[in-house]
């Protein structure tokens, strides 16, 4: 049986949920807007590497806050860390994963706005689903399969003709940002969490349940879209709005919990244990 959801209130989820929402838009906005820069770009590479130098720093601040004590501390350290050499040798094959994730995503918003990056990315569901079908022999319902189809279908509109941003001058290539998108979302099947961003997302999962994190993803779609909107002189155009429609509703179904199919067969089982004894 799994283990019970702690019990926490309302408004400290809707917290979770605001946070992680605004995290995950803010972050396509501002990299989209730093990117299109009509000045000197600065290297993704140190922007990534600056990400992983802020995770290690979180970490190493958590993990003393926990051990409470110098000693421990370094205790912890060494036998987590120094001392488990395989354990690491494990840890930096996701790690790398990310590593080539994080770069893919700034090469796809240097090439396609960031609303369109937002709902494209959304991908990751169905990458991570038939990953967990085919490396943890987990198994889908037929809602979910269907939601599957219905987000590719909703990218497939949003790729169709995508949205151009009148107000963006640089130079972009929407198939090299779609190609980016597509290695970014193969590596986020395998990818660990990243930095603040990551951490809420922790949160989000311990405390939320499936809906209201399809909430927070359809929410920040429909954020970058309205910043996109004003700061890149997006056009929306009918496909895309579509797209994006089939796309929140997908990730919406795809969170659904499954119905339990227990009670209600133990129920017919009953009556037609009633009805032969009669």
């Amino acid at each position: 049986m799994a283990a019970p959801r702690e019990n926490v209130s309302l408004l400290f989820k809707l917290y979770c949920l605001t946070v992680m929402t605004l995290v995950a838009a803010a972050y396509t906005i501002a990299l989209r807007y730093t990117r299109t820069s009509d000045k000197e770009l600065y290297f993704s590479t140190t922007a990534v590497c600056i990400t992983e130098v802020i995770k290690l720093l979180l970490s190493v601040g958590i993990l003393a806050k926990e051990t409470g004590s110098l000693g421990r501390f370094k205790t912890s350290l060494r036998e987590n860390v120094l001392g488990s050499p395989r354990e690491l040798m494990k840890l930096s094959v996701p790690s790398l994963v990310y590593a080539v994730q994080n770069n893919m995503a700034f090469l796809a918003l240097s090439n396609l706005d960031a609303a369109v990056y937002q709902v494209t990315y959304q991908l990751k569901i169905p990458c991570t689903a038939l990953c967990t079908v085919l490396m943890l022999n987990r198994t889908l319902s037929k809602l979910q399969w269907i939601s599957v189809f219905m987000l590719c279908g909703g990218v497939t509109l949003v790729q169709w003709k995508p949205a151009q941003a009148t107000k963006v001058m640089v130079e972009q290539n929407p198939l090299l940002g779609f190609g980016a998108i597509a290695i970014a979302v193969l590596c986020s099947g395998f990818a660990v969490l990243a930095s603040v961003g990551g951490l809420y997302t922790s949160v989000v999962v311990k405390y939320t349940d499936n809906i209201m994190k399809g909430f927070s993803a359809a929410a920040a779609i429909v954020l970058s879209t309205i910043a996109s909107v004003m700061l890149f002189g997006l056009q929306i155009t009918l496909t895309f709005a579509l797209g994006t429609l089939l796309v929140c509703v997908s990730i919406y179904f795809y969170g659904l919990p499954r119905q339990d199919t227990t009670s209600i067969q133990q129920g017919e089982t009953a009556s037609k244990e009633r009805a032969s004894g009669v």
